[in-house]
Order: C-alpha cells, then sequence, then structure tokens
C-alpha cells in the first residue's frame, strides 16, 4: 500500500514537472517568435500579419547601394511619401561616396531623420499606426522606426463653445502636440512639466499631463498619475472617457472636472497650482481639481476691469438660480400659494390661466420638453437649417399652443427665461446639470408647492457641499470659507493687484503669486516727467490747472 502511494506522488511529480517544462518552452518559443531574425523575407511576413495586411499599409522593397534587400513599412495617409521616397530611398539607393561607410547605410540617415531602433516585431505596429515608418535592414535583427508624421489636423479657429469678446481667438485643435505649443507660447517657463502617457488597450491614446513644477502640489500630481494609470479600457477616443473615469462621485449631475477650448484659461488654472490633462484626437482639455465657482467664470473676466468683470459675474449668478428655480417657483406659487402673489398680478395670470385644461406643473413640464426637443434639434442639424428651426419652431409652436388654449402665455414667459438663463452659464456641461435639476424642482414643485421647492433645494445645495475633486472641497472657498480667497470666488472679481496668493485648498508649493505690491517696479524717487521739459498749463498739479 506504501509503494502504491508512493508511485502516485512520484507520477504527479512528474506530472507537474513535464507541464511546467512543456510552459517554460512555449514561454520561451513566444518570446523568440517576437523577436526579429534578420531574414527579412520572415520578418517583413510576420510584421504584415501583425499589422493585419491591411491595403493601407505600405510595404516598400528596394536595395541598397551595396546590394543588401531593405524594406519601408508605413500607412499610406499618414506620412509624407514623398519625403520618404526622397530622403530614405533615394539616399540608401545613392552610390557610397569615398568618405561614407559601405557597410553602414543608417549613417546616411541619422543625420537628417530621428532614427529609434527597436528589437521585438510587438513594438512596432503601435508607432507605424502613429505614422512612423519602420525600416527593416537584411542581416539585423533590429527594425529602425523614422519619424515622418504628417497628421492632417484643421487650422487654429476661435472655440465655439467659449466665445469671448476680448481676448485669444486660439483654441485647442485635435493636434496633441499642437496644444501643447500652445500652452509653451503662452507660459515660457522652464518649470512647466509635461508627462505623455498611452492609455487604450488598443487605440494607443496619447495623454499628457501638465503642470508647474514648484507650483502644484506634489500629491495632487501622483494623484492624477495612479487614476490615469487604473484605467484599463480597450479604448480612448475623447478626453470624456478619461472624465467619468477619474471623476469623485461619478453619479452626481454637476461636472467636478474642468473642460475647456481654450489655452490662456488652461494656463491661467495652471498658474493657480491645477493639473490639466490634454488627450490626442480632441480640442477639450480636462482641468483638475474643479469646483462650483469655476463653472459660471470666464477668462473674460480677468481681461476687463474689475467693476465690470463683478458686474457681468453678477449677471451670470442670477442668470444661474433663474434658470434653476424660475419654473418651480412658478408651479408651486400658482398651485398652492396663490396668496404669496400680488393681487392685481394674480388675476392677471387668473385670467390668463382661464380655459387651460392642464395643471400648472403638467403645462409647464410639456413646454420644458418641447424646449429641450427644440433645443437638441437644432443642435444636430446643420447650422444654417438648425438657426431657423429653433426660430420658427419657437415661434409658431409657441403661438400656435398659446392661440388653441393648450398652454397659457405666462407659462410660455417663465419658460423662455429660464431657458434664456441657462444660455447665460458659460460651462455647457454644468447648463445641463441645471436643466436636468429643473424638472426635478418642477415635479417637488407640483407635489408639495413652496416646501417641496426649498425641500429640493435644501437636498442639491447638500448635495454639493459633501461632493469633492481630487480631494479638493467643491464649494471652496465659499464652503469651507476662506478669507480672502472668497473675494474671487462669488459674484465680485477682486482687482488683479490684490490676488497675492493662490487658492489655498490646492496646497500650492508656492502660496505667493509673486513678490511686493502692485507697485513695486516703481521708484518713487525718480521723476516721472523730465523737469527740464516744460509743463503744459492746466496739467494736474499746476497752479493754473488747480485754480480751474
Amino acid at each position: 500500500m506504501a509503494r502504491t502511494a508512493w508511485d502516485a506522488d512520484r507520477a504527479r511529480e512528474l506530472a507537474l514537472r513535464a507541464r511546467l517544462a512543456r510552459d517554460d518552452v512555449e514561454t520561451l518559443l513566444g518570446r523568440t517568435a517576437d523577436r526579429l531574425t534578420g531574414r527579412i523575407a520572415r520578418d517583413l511576413a510576420s510584421l504584415r500579419r501583425r499589422l493585419g495586411r491591411s491595403p493601407d499599409v505600405v510595404a516598400r522593397r528596394f536595395r541598397t547601394s551595396s546590394g543588401r534587400a531593405a524594406a519601408l513599412v508605413y500607412v499610406d495617409g499618414l506620412v509624407a511619401a514623398g519625403r520618404v521616397e526622397t530622403q530614405v530611398v533615394h539616399r540608401l539607393m545613392r552610390p557610397t561616396g569615398a568618405g561614407e561607410r559601405a557597410n553602414d547605410p543608417l549613417a546616411r540617415l541619422v543625420s537628417a531623420l530621428e532614427v529609434r531602433p527597436k528589437s521585438r516585431l510587438s513594438e512596432l505596429p503601435a508607432p507605424i499606426f502613429a505614422g512612423d515608418v519602420a525600416l527593416l535592414l537584411d542581416g539585423s535583427r533590429r527594425a529602425f522606426l523614422l519619424g515622418f508624421r504628417q497628421p492632417k489636423e484643421r487650422n487654429l479657429g476661435e472655440p465655439e463653445t467659449e466665445a469671448v469678446i476680448r481676448g485669444p481667438r486660439e483654441g485647442f485643435v485635435e493636434s496633441l502636440r499642437t496644444n501643447t505649443s500652445l500652452l509653451r507660447r503662452r507660459l515660457r517657463d522652464g518649470d512647466l512639466r509635461i508627462r505623455q502617457l498611452v492609455l487604450g488597450r488598443r487605440t494607443h491614446t496619447a495623454v499628457a499631463v501638465c503642470y508647474i513644477r514648484g507650483v502644484a502640489s506634489p500629491d495632487l500630481v501622483r494623484e492624477v498619475f495612479r487614476r490615469l494609470r487604473a484605467i484599463e479600457v480597450d479604448g480612448v477616443l475623447e478626453s470624456g472617457y478619461l472624465e467619468q473615469y477619474i471623476e469623485d462621485n461619478r453619479y452626481s449631475p454637476f461636472p467636478q472636472i474642468i473642460n475647456t477650448e481654450r489655452p490662456d484659461k488652461v494656463v491661467g488654472l495652471l498658474l493657480e497650482g491645477r493639473v490639466a490633462i490634454l488627450t490626442d484626437g480632441t480640442p477639450f482639455a480636462l482641468v483638475v481639481p474643479g469646483d462650483f465657482t469655476q463653472l459660471y467664470q470666464t477668462p473674460e473676466d480677468y481681461y476687463q476691469r474689475f467693476h465690470i468683470a463683478s458686474f457681468i459675474r453678477f449677471v451670470r449668478l442670477v442668470s444661474l438660480f433663474i434658470s434653476l428655480t424660475m419654473s418651480a417657483l412658478y408651479v408651486s406659487l400658482i398651485s398652492f400659494n396663490p396668496e404669496m402673489i400680488p393681487t392685481k398680478f394674480a388675476v392677471a395670470v387668473a385670467g390668463a390661466r382661464a380655459g387651460i385644461p392642464f395643471p400648472s406643473a403638467v403645462e409647464v413640464l410639456m413646454l420644458e420638453v418641447i424646449m429641450e426637443i427644440l433645443r437638441e434639434a437644432s443642435l444636430h442639424l446643420p447650422k444654417t437649417v438648425g438657426n431657423a428651426i429653433s426660430i420658427v419652431g419657437v415661434l409658431v409652436i409657441g403661438q400656435a399652443a398659446v392661440s388653441s388654449g393648450f398652454v397659457s402665455p405666462i407659462s410660455v414667459v417663465i419658460v423662455a427665461l429660464a431657458a434664456i438663463g441657462s444660455f447665460a452659464t458659460p460651462a455647457f456641461n454644468a447648463a445641463i446639470a441645471l436643466r436636468l435639476l429643473r424638472f426635478v424642482l418642477i415635479v417637488m414643485a407640483g407635489l408639495f408647492g413652496l416646501y417641496g421647492t426649498l425641500i429640493g433645494l435644501i437636498f442639491i445645495v447638500n448635495h454639493m457641499l459633501s461632493l469633492e475633486s481630487f480631494g479638493e472641497p467643491y464649494m471652496a472657498p465659499v464652503a469651507p470659507f476662506r478669507w480672502p480667497a472668497v473675494l474671487d470666488a462669488l459674484f465680485v472679481r477682486a482687482p488683479l493687484w490684490v490676488e497675492r496668493r493662490r487658492p489655498e485648498s490646492l496646497a500650492p508649493r508656492e502660496a505667493r503669486r509673486r513678490r511686493g505690491g502692485a507697485l513695486a517696479a516703481f521708484d518713487e524717487k525718480q521723476p516721472v516727467l523730465d523737469p527740464a521739459r516744460p509743463r503744459r498749463p492746466g496739467r494736474a498739479g499746476s497752479a493754473r490747472g488747480r485754480g480751474r
């Protein structure tokens, strides 16, 4: 019996060793198959098999001046084929000069091109599909990637979603390198760091993380890299993919990450100590952490004098409140609390609503749905047709609905004011969140009146107070209250010479924006005017000027 048990254990041990040996052989064969062999016919066939034998993949075979077989592999449309022919093929086929080495054809290319050697076949498809050219040489166990990328990109233009009256007219485009150059041109600082990642198992999308060393918090930078590296998806087609993966609360309607098309806005946020994320293939940049105050602020606020900017910011806040609460307040006052309406206005509203077959809540909800349908139709139609559809649809449908007694005129006015208020919100994603919450408040107002509206607002504010973005409170610096950062957070835009410190909630390494006051570089001992130059009569400071 003991002998039988020993034989069984020995058999299991031998089977385990055989399986491990087989696995080691398969692993070794896989690594060997991934390496270049130096035989150009075999390597080219293996590479084309990995590239899928697509018709847009070009394999240009030729012989160098020494008779050595060579091949170029690239994707038609992503590279400048004419440059490849003249700068690579013609150079390698040209007869060797007296001072050149006949056995080293790369000596003619290194001086003029970017050459990167690779020894594995698995390292070639991604760069080829990105626009590089792979050079295979007979007898060489390394392939060489040549930089001939010629991406097709649109010209720089004004951002369509963030138009300004005063400010730069340049916006990001779909090219990552163009976008990073726009940041470099505005922020000529050696501490600007741009670190690149590749995300997407199949798309291999390039993502650049930008921050200012010495200003941005190291903990914030590390957290951004940690969240990005944790993304495991097949493809990243737009920055919205990253936004949904790295935001703190994925079920909140409020955007917790800033997205923008404007390079000047990104630079301003980088100077505060934030981190920007650029994605290849999209003109929208992400900036973290985000807060609620950024939803109604624009770069133009800092290009105007602070009196004008404060007034415009106050108008935006009022528009935001109107967009969120106007329809719900109307429903609650008409249905449950008419005693709070002035008598003359109540009589006018009652006369306008005479004969309306629906309750006010149902009436407003129908108008809101119709408004959303018209808005979506105008957005997705061509511009020339979309504008006409939106104008004609609103006028015709609104007038017909009022004339037929389907809705009251006052309800049309209320819904139109709420829609215009959402248009005044600079952040498009914030306007969508307000429109969504507006429906919730209308339902609460239709069920419980003014109490329902107030309860809904309390829940919204409480939810906003509980949000965080990369460790920063969403309502900072209002809650928690931080002075004097709150001066530039609400409807007041503080003067530029008052803003001496960066937001404390970002924990910047360099808290002060600059040293000294607004006139730090001004020497009061030096005269403003040349003493030898005679002063004109009536000028400020002269006796005749003061007499007038």
